[in-house]
């Protein structure tokens, strides 16, 4: 990032970008900033939180009692309410942003989130170039400074994007260990969700657990103990219902002969459908299709 984009970047985002708002959390952006040769600033605080990133230089950061090295690619956090000072005699090229959060817009937890934030021992992270942060940080830059006052949208989701992206980089082992474990809660939702609609979309075929399986990229056990764990029933149950409820739906809907049914739907024969069908409905396939005529 080149001094003359960072400085129209600046411009842009202290006018447009002050206020990011998202669903579950919404900041208050007291300024963008960048300067291109920071030496020493004296030892001060504030009450807001604020966050620096390292575009060339070396110096040092001082915490409290501690002192932290600055280099290219460094990712560091000032806490509110926190003496901090930054030293360099050869000068750092930094850009930074100044925040806090709006707790009257924002829901408990996340704002919670922000408070252990506040109390964090993870002040530095050197070698971040690589990080989420920074490469948001980067895009966010380009873009604004390339003519991208066009979409002020994009522009505030990624500054809170931006934004939200200090609570990982900066909090500690077991905070970020409760992350993960959302985070792969989420995923093995997403697996059940893309599973039911291949099985949805495929049901004429045979449907085996380990063809499922690798179409996820995942193993059969882990497939199968999501279909125990979240829906409380097994993957093959599933299967069957699935078929009955889709079979269900062609004799309501269509004049498709039964035995054609049996075959789109997957059970291979109509001796089986039927079997299947009325030991979960508790009639035949004829007679649900007579009913539903009647009842018309």
């Amino acid at each position: 990032m080149v001094l003359q984009s960072c400085k129209l970047s600046e411009g842009i985002l202290n006018q447009y970008a002050l206020r990011p708002f998202g669903e579950e959390i919404a900041f208050k952006v007291h300024y963008w900033g960048v300067n291109p040769e920071h030496f020493n600033n004296p030892l001060h605080r504030h009450s807001f939180f604020e966050v620096c990133y390292v575009l060339s230089g070396e110096g040092l950061y001082k915490d409290l009692d501690k002192k932290y090295t600055l280099k290219k690619g460094t990712v560091f956090l000032s806490r509110p309410n926190i003496h901090h000072q930054i030293l360099s005699e050869t000068g750092l090229f930094l850009v930074f942003v100044a925040f806090e959060i709006l707790h009257k817009k924002s829901k408990d937890d996340t704002i919670s989130m922000f408070n252990q934030l506040a109390k964090t021992n993870k002040i530095c992270v050197n070698v971040a170039d690589d990080s989420p942060t920074a490469l948001i940080w980067r895009a966010l830059v380009d873009y604004t400074s390339n003519g991208g006052t066009n979409d002020l949208n994009l522009i505030k989701n990624m500054s809170h994007t931006l934004l939200l992206s200090f609570y990982s980089m900066f909090s500690e082992a077991h905070q970020r260990s409760q992350n993960q474990e959302k985070m792969f809660s989420n995923t093995s939702s997403t697996h059940l969700y893309q599973a039911k609609l291949f099985i949805r979309d495929n049901l004429s075929e045979p449907l085996k657990l380990e063809h499922v399986a690798n179409y996820l990229h995942i193993s059969s056990r882990h497939l199968s103990r999501l279909f125990s764990n979240e829906l409380s029933e097994s993957f093959s149950n599933y299967i069957r219902k699935e078929r009955v409820k889709e079979a269900a739906r062609l004799l309501e809907m269509t004049s498709i002969p039964i035995k054609e049914i049996a075959d789109v739907t997957g059970f291979g024969s109509v001796h089986y459908f039927t079997r299947v069908f009325t030991t979960m409905m508790n009639v035949s396939p004829a007679m649900y299709r007579n009913d539903y005529v009647k009842k018309k």
